[in-house]
């Protein structure tokens, strides 16, 4: 059966020139701020649980991923570490920033992407889900409108996944599926885009990792609660000011329908609904699909409104 090593992804911080920038951008989108140990930490509402924390910096970039797990899988994880001599990050600066967590141990990627694991149970959403109706099925919404209102409260439920830049994509799928166990779901080409999960029950991806001439942030993935408020979100942060990214569409793999949008600093923030869940235990093959010429494109999305723009696997903090 084995033991889940990496449980959730808990967090993401970044450093950004211009916090106040960044915090009219995520309160947009719908996250709730607040201003402590000298950063903006934001929630989605009834999530008790650190999604996004930006911290002032000389230029947008990731400052450190924080993933969970329990005490057995941490005491592992430190197995793993000692096995293949990692060495282990003090984190005097970051710690300002941070609450004390009661276990934790910091380290880098191969990329130099600075890692956070704590022992943290994932938080769960009090917000009800939304009743759908589904042919064949009985009716689950009965003498109730199905077209919401504009007005509803479109925001994130919880931050589903990264997608984060490389040069070497494989080195990279080594180390956290070799010293944190994460598994791999799909990949495109051998080399280009790799799709990676917890190694308990996971969505299809909470990482994916795609080749570049530098390491950097693609997007970070925020899940909505319905296809309506996904799009009633991406409007209000476009009609707001903020750039269209991509979208709307649905992927390959994941599955998941998606909105891009461009943040302040050219990154992409990804609205999402409906990915594919692997449990712990799946029979789930490896599919690995074509990258050759424009298949790399094609196999980002089964359908979208329009194709991917050109600048969209554009690595915007080289």
């Amino acid at each position: 059966m084995g033991v889940n090593m990496i449980k959730s992804l808990h967090s993401l911080s970044l450093y950004v020139p211009k916090l106040e920038v960044g915090k009219d951008f995520y309160s947009c989108m719908g996250l709730i701020p607040q201003f402590e140990h000298n950063a903006y930490v934001f929630r989605c509402e009834g999530r008790d649980q650190d999604q996004l924390r930006l911290i002032q910096g000389n230029k947008k970039e990731i400052a450190w991923i924080t993933w969970s797990t329990d005490f057995v899988g941490m005491a592992l994880i430190e197995e793993k570490i000692q096995q293949y001599q990692i060495e282990l990050y003090e984190p005097e600066m970051e710690s300002k920033y941070l609450k004390k967590s009661k276990k934790e141990i910091w380290l880098r990627d191969p990329d130099g992407t600075l890692l956070q694991i704590i022992v943290a149970e994932p938080a769960q959403q009090s917000r009800p889900a939304f009743k759908l109706n589904h042919p064949g099925e009985v009716f689950k919404r009965v003498a109730i409108r199905g077209a919401p209102n504009r007005l509803i409260d479109a925001r994130p439920r919880k931050l589903g996944h990264l997608l984060k830049f490389s040069p070497d994509v494989n080195r990279l799928v080594n180390f956290y599926v070799n010293i944190l166990q994460m598994k791999l779901s799909d990949r495109i080409g051998d080399k280009e885009v790799a799709f990676l999960r917890c190694s308990g029950d996971s969505d299809h991806h909470t990482l994916a990792l795609a080749l570049s001439d530098a390491p950097g942030l693609h997007h970070c993935s925020w899940e909505m609660g319905n296809i309506d408020q996904m799009q009633l979100c991406a409007q209000r942060l476009i009609q707001a000011g903020y750039k269209d990214g991509w979208g709307v569409g649905r992927h390959i793999y994941g599955s998941n329908y998606f909105h891009y949008i461009r943040d302040p600093w050219g990154s992409l923030s990804e609205l999402f609904w409906d990915i594919d869940y692997i449990g712990k235990d799946s029979d789930w093959t490896v599919e690995i699909a074509n990258a050759k010429g424009e298949s790399l494109h094609e196999n980002l999305y089964q359908w979208a409104s329009s194709p991917p723009p050109d600048d969209f696997l554009h690595n915007y903090e080289r």
